[in-house]
Formats: structure tokens, sequence, C-alpha cells
């Protein structure tokens, strides 16, 4: 396996870790029911901003935890939702990925959940 080098490797990760999110039954309805995500529209949003955040391309531009907190408003999120999405995270960062960067990623998700 190889590390996350490019935005291919972005692509990659963010696509494989939604499909498992939005298939789980512990906090896929977050974001199929209460936020109705638009994956058309999140998706590339997400490719920026973890290619901001473990590239350092600095091609992301928003406010991710003003959304959460908005979301918060409509749904109840517990410790168990965090860890759920925790646990899928680094899933998926094992299943396709090794080295430093997949190593950051898991811990950027941690500070991020």
């Amino acid at each position: 396996m190889k590390d996350i080098t490019e935005r291919a490797d972005i692509e990659v990760l963010v696509n494989s870790f939604y499909d498992k999110v939005k298939a789980d039954t512990t906090i896929g309805y977050i974001f199929t029911e209460v936020a109705a995500v638009n994956w058309i529209v999140h998706l590339p949003k997400m490719y920026q901003f973890w290619e901001t955040v473990l590239l350092g391309k600095m091609s992301f531009k928003g406010n991710p935890m003003l959304t959460h907190i908005e979301l918060s408003r409509k749904t109840t999120m517990e410790s168990k939702h965090f860890d759920q999405w925790l646990a899928l995270w680094a899933e998926t960062i094992d299943e396709h990925f090794e080295g430093p960067v997949a190593e950051d990623a898991k811990q950027r998700g941690k500070n991020i959940a």
C-alpha cells in the first residue's frame, strides 16, 4: 500500500469513507435524512478540505464548524456518533493507505471529532 500523496488519493479516501457512512446504521441517517446531503456538492468540498488539511494545497474555503453546529441543532449527536465516524474513518484509511500522511489523517480525524 502507498501513502496519501495526491488529490486522487484524497478522492479514493473520501469516496470510500462516505460509501461506508451512507450505509452505516449508527450515523448514516444523519447524513442521508437529517442533513439530506447533496453528495454531488458535498464530495468535492470534502476533497478540497482534506487536500488542504493533509497535503497543504489550500484549496478549501469554508467553515465546517459552523455547518456542524447548525446540524447539531437538528439532531442530537452523541459520543457514539463521533466514535463511529472515527472508526469508519480509520478503517477506510487502513484499507487503502499506509504511511505518515495516512497516520496524520487518522490523528486529524480524532482532532476534528
